[in-house]
């Protein structure tokens, strides 16, 4: 093998563009309409390249062109190097047009339910970009910024194209190490802190719960408030007190033994909430439908 040409006398990227199209058709006339140029043009780009290589590449035949040996000899190793070429700035161009799959959701959702997940989107769907917009405000899908929406609501609240993920069951979690497994009577609220999630919906507080138990009168050891959902359920995880759990969002967290359901006499009142799944758009794009029935998929599994 001779020495290689430097880099600064390389022959123009377009030359042998030229003469690569002629190559792959064997056609002037095919290889101008490839590259939206005249058939002058073209045969100029060979002719040029011809004369810096100092070397006939193609002999010119009444039924189109044939190669030299050299012509040959440098259409092998062009087509090649053109072709990665091609194939690379495409996956870039793609890469960087590709849109992200914005889902919007409450932090509780986000934190809880989804993030633990998204190991599992990424390992399913791994060409899909996904964007997490955590908000406790409701998004008003219209805005052109969001894709999907997973709203926490009763179902005269939600749209009527809403698809509905699971129900919600809520029921009372400590850490494994409190050693509490059940609560038979409200003496055993005495030692233990309550984690007490600061919002308005009954069947998420305390108060309410006692109050529904006849255990009006109970006097916890001291309660605990955050404002927060995924806060109350992290409070617990760190053994700081007992919580009462969406059990649909923490399902996980239940099964692998790191919180435990406390057994409790029931109450009277369920909730009235689900997870609903809404789309911006009734006919969305591939990637928003394929996370959509990834979403739902999952929801499967933790509905009751």
């Amino acid at each position: 093998m001779g020495m290689s040409l430097p880099l600064v006398r390389l022959s123009s990227l377009d030359l042998l563009k030229g003469f690569v199209a002629v190559g792959r058709r064997m056609s002037i006339t095919q290889a101008a309409d490839d590259l939206s140029l005249t058939q002058s043009a073209v045969s100029r780009q060979v002719h040029a390249l011809e004369e810096q290589l100092g070397v006939r590449l193609l002999v010119r035949r009444p039924r189109g062109v044939e190669f030299t040996a050299e012509g040959e000899r440098l259409f092998r190793s062009a087509d090649g190097a053109l072709q990665q070429l091609q194939d690379v700035l495409g996956e870039i161009r793609r890469g960087a047009t590709r849109q992200a799959v914005t889902v919007t959701a409450s932090m509780g959702v986000a934190g809880l339910w989804l993030l633990p997940r998204l190991g599992k989107l990424q390992q399913a769907h791994p060409d899909i970009e996904l964007r997490l917009a955590a908000s406790n405000a409701v998004v008003d899908l219209r805005d052109g910024e969001h894709d999907l929406a997973i709203r926490y609501c009763a179902r005269s609240a939600a749209p009527a194209d809403a698809l509905r993920l699971f129900g919600e069951r809520v029921v009372p979690v400590a850490h494994p190490t409190l050693g509490i497994r059940s609560l038979d009577d409200p003496s055993a609220l005495r030692r233990l802190h309550l984690l007490e999630f600061d919002d308005s919906r009954p069947w998420l507080q305390w108060r309410s719960w006692l109050r529904e138990r006849g255990w009006r009168q109970a006097r916890p050891r001291g309660m605990l408030r955050f404002n927060q959902y995924d806060q109350v359920i992290h409070a617990a995880l760190a053994a700081q007190g007992i919580a009462l759990a969406r059990l649909e969002l923490i399902l996980p967290l239940v099964q692998n033994g790191q919180l435990l359901i406390v057994q409790a006499p029931p109450g009277k009142t369920e909730s009235p909430n689900a997870y609903w799944l809404i789309q911006a758009q009734a006919h969305p794009r591939d990637e928003v439908r394929r996370v959509a029935a990834w979403i739902r998929a999952e929801a499967a599994a933790v509905d009751w």
